[in-house]
Protein backbone atom coordinates (compact mmCIF):
# COMPACT_ATOMS: atom_id res chain seq x y z
CA UNK A 1 0.00 0.00 0.00
CA UNK A 2 1.21 3.41 -0.74
CA UNK A 3 0.08 5.81 1.86
CA UNK A 4 2.11 8.83 3.14
CA UNK A 5 1.38 11.00 6.02
CA UNK A 6 3.21 14.35 6.75
CA UNK A 7 2.84 16.86 9.47
CA UNK A 8 4.61 20.01 8.68
CA UNK A 9 5.10 24.10 8.06
CA UNK A 10 4.54 25.21 4.79
CA UNK A 11 7.57 26.58 2.41
CA UNK A 12 6.51 28.45 0.13
CA UNK A 13 3.07 29.70 -1.27
CA UNK A 14 1.19 27.32 -3.48
CA UNK A 15 2.23 27.26 -7.49
CA UNK A 16 -1.36 27.24 -9.09
CA UNK A 17 -1.23 26.11 -12.74
CA UNK A 18 -5.03 25.77 -14.08
CA UNK A 19 -5.28 23.71 -17.39
CA UNK A 20 -8.82 23.14 -19.26
CA UNK A 21 -10.52 20.83 -17.17
CA UNK A 22 -8.33 21.09 -13.54
CA UNK A 23 -5.73 22.29 -11.34
CA UNK A 24 -2.65 21.67 -10.33
CA UNK A 25 -1.28 23.08 -7.00
CA UNK A 26 2.43 22.55 -5.89
CA UNK A 27 4.13 23.56 -3.04
CA UNK A 28 7.14 22.44 -0.45
CA UNK A 29 6.44 21.52 2.96
CA UNK A 30 9.28 21.05 5.79
CA UNK A 31 8.48 17.90 8.17
CA UNK A 32 10.94 18.19 11.71
CA UNK A 33 11.97 15.85 13.37
CA UNK A 34 14.03 16.18 17.05
CA UNK A 35 15.75 13.83 19.05
CA UNK A 36 18.81 13.52 21.44
CA UNK A 37 22.31 12.30 20.18
CA UNK A 38 25.08 10.05 22.36
CA UNK A 39 26.35 13.38 23.83
CA UNK A 40 22.27 14.08 25.10
CA UNK A 41 22.71 17.64 22.48
CA UNK A 42 19.01 18.00 20.66
CA UNK A 43 19.84 17.62 17.44
CA UNK A 44 16.72 18.53 14.85
CA UNK A 45 16.44 17.26 11.15
CA UNK A 46 14.48 18.93 8.87
CA UNK A 47 13.00 17.44 5.35
CA UNK A 48 11.68 18.82 2.46
CA UNK A 49 8.80 17.52 0.59
CA UNK A 50 6.81 18.11 -3.12
CA UNK A 51 3.65 18.25 -2.53
CA UNK A 52 1.24 18.74 -5.85
CA UNK A 53 -2.54 18.38 -5.74
CA UNK A 54 -5.08 18.34 -8.87
CA UNK A 55 -8.90 18.95 -8.96
CA UNK A 56 -10.63 19.90 -6.15
CA UNK A 57 -7.96 19.48 -3.74
CA UNK A 58 -6.01 22.06 -5.57
CA UNK A 59 -8.63 24.59 -5.55
CA UNK A 60 -8.84 23.45 -1.63
CA UNK A 61 -4.96 24.73 -1.22
CA UNK A 62 -5.10 27.30 -3.72
CA UNK A 63 -7.60 28.89 -0.77
CA UNK A 64 -6.21 27.16 2.48
CA UNK A 65 -2.21 26.76 1.74
CA UNK A 66 0.11 30.08 2.64
CA UNK A 67 3.63 29.51 3.28
CA UNK A 68 4.46 29.40 7.16
CA UNK A 69 1.30 27.42 8.27
CA UNK A 70 0.94 23.94 9.95
CA UNK A 71 -0.73 21.65 8.07
CA UNK A 72 -1.32 17.85 7.55
CA UNK A 73 -1.24 16.11 4.22
CA UNK A 74 -2.50 12.87 3.26
CA UNK A 75 -1.73 11.21 -0.24
CA UNK A 76 0.70 8.82 -2.10
CA UNK A 77 4.25 9.03 -3.21
CA UNK A 78 4.61 8.91 -6.77
CA UNK A 79 7.97 9.43 -8.90
CA UNK A 80 8.52 10.89 -12.28
CA UNK A 81 11.35 11.41 -14.38
CA UNK A 82 12.34 13.79 -17.27
CA UNK A 83 15.40 14.89 -19.30
CA UNK A 84 17.39 18.42 -18.52
CA UNK A 85 19.03 20.88 -20.38
CA UNK A 86 22.01 18.24 -20.16
CA UNK A 87 20.46 15.14 -21.78
CA UNK A 88 20.76 13.70 -18.21
CA UNK A 89 17.80 12.08 -16.36
CA UNK A 90 16.44 13.76 -13.60
CA UNK A 91 14.11 11.92 -11.01
CA UNK A 92 11.91 13.69 -8.61
CA UNK A 93 9.68 12.21 -5.95
CA UNK A 94 6.47 13.91 -4.45
CA UNK A 95 3.44 13.42 -2.72
CA UNK A 96 0.38 13.58 -4.69
CA UNK A 97 -2.05 15.18 -1.99
CA UNK A 98 -5.57 13.42 -1.37
CA UNK A 99 -6.28 15.15 1.78
CA UNK A 100 -5.11 18.66 3.25
CA UNK A 101 -5.72 19.53 6.59
CA UNK A 102 -5.04 22.71 8.36
CA UNK A 103 -3.63 22.09 11.79
CA UNK A 104 -4.54 25.55 13.50
CA UNK A 105 -5.06 24.30 17.41
CA UNK A 106 -5.46 21.09 18.33
CA UNK A 107 -9.33 21.51 18.80
CA UNK A 108 -9.45 23.45 15.88
CA UNK A 109 -8.86 21.72 12.25
CA UNK A 110 -10.19 22.64 8.87
CA UNK A 111 -10.18 18.93 6.49
CA UNK A 112 -10.57 18.72 2.81
CA UNK A 113 -10.77 14.99 1.26
CA UNK A 114 -10.20 14.52 -2.46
Amino acid sequence: MNTVKLIGNVGNNPNIRTFERSKLASFSLATKETFENQNQEEITNTQWHNIVAWGKVAEQCEELIAKGKFISIEGKLQTRNYLNKENRKVYITEVLATKVEEVATKSKTKTFFL
